[in-house]
């Protein structure tokens, strides 16, 4: 997509951030669609992962084995940028 610098060490954020040490690590998208005789249900959401240049910290394991909500914030205004659910974490 001609912008190879955002996905290595090399990238600068610190317009955004003020942060020089941080680069695109992933970008996740994932879409919903389901059609049946009710109508047409669609959904699609995409993250970008950004990662600091030095290494990362131990990784935490995490078992999801039931229904939860999750909401992510900003530290520094406390206001709620997403709110979600997952129903049924086996799928």
């Amino acid at each position: 997509m001609g912008m190879p610098v955002a996905f290595s060490g090399g990238a600068d954020f610190s317009g955004m951030t003020g942060n020089r040490d941080l680069f695109i690590a992933d970008v996740i998208h994932e879409a919903f669609v389901s059609v049946d005789e009710a109508g047409t249900e669609a959904a699609a959401a995409t993250a970008v992962v950004m990662t600091m240049t030095a290494p990362p910290g131990a990784p935490v394991e995490v078992t999801v084995d039931h229904p939860f909500i999750f909401l992510i914030r900003d530290i520094e205004t406390g206001a709620i940028l997403f709110f979600g659910r997952v129903v049924n974490p086996s799928t």
